[in-house]
């Protein structure tokens, strides 16, 4: 039987539709510019984001950093969440390819407060580095998928403006912030300078991220995106399944909001198993399994063993994650599943 995976939305799998429009996309060497399917593409994401341009690399980690390289001087220093992806999940990527070192602030479900943003930006002084960038997570992956609102965008953007600091935004899951609070998701992307977010994931296309801000900004990360072994030849076969994902795919994301209510709300109802409900808004959960006597990993085999996937984020919780490939019955199959678990633990 295959299993129910809910270890990431990275897994999910292409549409039949994107993989016919793979299949007949019109190509062109794009490192030239001449890819007619990845300058769409490259138009689309920008308009629906609300920049001037985009350029499209293959992961959101690609993007995060080309727009790092792109922001900053060697030697200056980003401030970042303390649990934020680029600083996380990324390899080091600040450092190694941008020379820049990171500076923490433990947010709140990816918040940073303003004062604290102004607190940590760096004076001028021989002895320090120059703060050359803040970067902000929405949604916030280690937070459950915490969604920062507007205002919160635009209070942390001002702090940072108001010193001169300019922001990036790792919105590799934007969309689902934007559906979350019923707005358009250019109110969340309008107070920074450059936002990247994901083609696949929530949205399904097999491969591809964009990185959007204005056309002077794009123009030099293309630049850093080649230094990095993103220069891409004939890539429209990969922006046809990007432009399936943003045209026909955005709306979906509400049943993986849906999936995911239901899971954390028959989840908070069985012993041992601690969440609140009213915390998730997105399409990622985490509960803790710290009252059932086991670690996360022990959890994690108990649950593969009866056909679910899914990750740990500590040593006491469990990260699910809904998406296109895990339907309402799964979802249920799932509940049924962790109630027999928490059984023959003896709760």
């Amino acid at each position: 039987m295959k299993p129910i995976d809910l270890r990431s939305d990275t897994v999910t799998k292409p549409t039949a539709e994107m993989r016919t429009a793979m299949a007949e996309a019109e190509v062109g060497d794009d490192v030239y510019g001449e890819d007619p399917t990845v300058l769409k593409l490259e138009e689309i994401g920008a308009e629906m984001i609300g920049k001037e341009a985009a350029l499209f690399v293959v992961s959101g980690t690609m993007g995060n950093q080309t727009a790092a390289m792109t922001h900053l001087n060697r030697g200056d220093e980003v401030i970042v969440e303390a649990d934020s992806h680029i600083f996380y999940y990324e390899v080091g990527g600040l450092a190694l390819l941008s020379g820049a070192q990171a500076r923490t602030i433990p947010g709140v479900k990816g918040f940073m407060a303003p004062e604290q943003i102004n607190k940590a930006i760096r004076s001028k002084n021989i002895h320090f580095p120059r703060t050359g960038l803040l970067c902000l997570e929405n949604t916030h992956n280690r937070a459950g998928g915490a969604v920062l609102t507007p205002e919160q965008t635009r209070s942390m953007a001002n702090a940072a403006h108001e010193r001169g600091v300019p922001i990036h935004l790792d919105g590799a899951r934007i969309f689902n912030a934007a559906l979350a609070l019923g707005i358009d998701v250019r109110e969340l992307t309008a107070p920074v300078d450059s936002v990247m977010f994901c083609l696949s994931k929530g949205l399904g296309a097999p491969v591809g991220s964009l990185l959007a801000g204005s056309r002077s900004f794009i123009e030099r990360a293309r630049k850093n995106r080649k230094v990095l072994g993103g220069g891409l030849r004939q890539a429209g076969i990969l922006a046809a399944a990007g432009i399936i994902a943003l045209e026909k795919m955005v709306g979906r994301l509400a049943e993986d909001h849906y999936n995911a209510r239901i899971l954390a709300q028959e989840l908070s109802l069985l012993p041992g198993i601690t969440i609140n409900p009213g915390e998730f808004s997105t399409n990622i959960i985490v509960f803790s399994i710290q009252e059932l006597g086991v670690t996360a990993a022990q959890f994690e085999d108990l649950l593969a063993s009866h056909g679910v996937l899914a990750n740990s984020v500590t040593d006491t919780t469990i990260r699910f994650v809904t998406h296109k490939d895990v339907s309402e019955e799964q979802i249920k199959e799932v509940v049924k599943i962790v109630h027999k678990i928490v059984k023959n633990l003896g709760k």
